[in-house]
């Protein structure tokens, strides 16, 4: 791109799924930080609630991966190169997804932010990730101990899957109505380089 010059198709296409990872990134990985720094000083000692008591707060260092999944006494190095591949794996579904599929990059993004703050954890320290919320009493079982960047890995993964599933429903319809299938959300094709 020469500086002052039109931009391309791409650098807009790129330039608008960096904004969104600008915008959720800090947001994500500021809350999270604060908030596992807080619950390290606050809850070393004792308990805490939300809520009125609807929410505990317990102070966990969860060494596996969601819900306390663990492999083996130190699962943090088969964790982490996983985590790595994970990110690699969602950068390149954002690569394809188009500029306009917001719900798509929001959903990366949300992901990503938080696969990086927990990756964080588990690469600073032996102890595992910082998790404070909870355990949740939902009456049939009691809901695992999560953190900030659980929510944002949780949200963004419903909501991926949710996007995916809207894309197959407009394929489909597409092929049904025997169209050539057709981008969810208009996606425009990557310019030969």
């Amino acid at each position: 791109m020469v500086w002052g010059g039109p931009t391309t198709r791409r650098e807009t296409r790129v330039r608008s799924k960096l904004t969104i990872f600008g915008i959720v990134f800090p947001v994500v990985t500021v809350l999270d930080l604060i908030t596992k720094r807080w619950a390290l000083d606050a809850l070393a000692a004792q308990r805490g609630e939300l809520l009125g008591g609807l929410v505990p707060l317990t102070l966990a260092f969860n060494k596996g991966a969601a819900f306390g999944i663990r492999v083996g006494d130190d699962s943090r190095w088969l964790f982490v190169p996983v985590t790595v591949a994970a990110l690699g794996l969602l950068a390149y579904i954002l690569a394809q997804t188009g500029r306009r599929d917001y719900q798509r990059i929001l959903a990366i993004c949300l992901v990503v932010s938080g696969a990086l703050g927990n990756l964080y954890d588990r690469v600073r320290w032996s102890r595992g990730v910082v998790d404070f919320i909870g355990p949740l009493d939902l009456g049939i079982y009691d809901f695992p101990i999560f953190n900030v960047a659980d929510i944002a890995i949780t949200c963004g993964a419903i909501l991926l899957a949710w996007s995916f599933l809207l894309e197959e429903r407009a394929e489909r319809a597409a092929a049904e109505a025997g169209k050539p299938e057709v981008d969810a959300k208009a996606s425009e094709p990557e310019p030969a380089p």
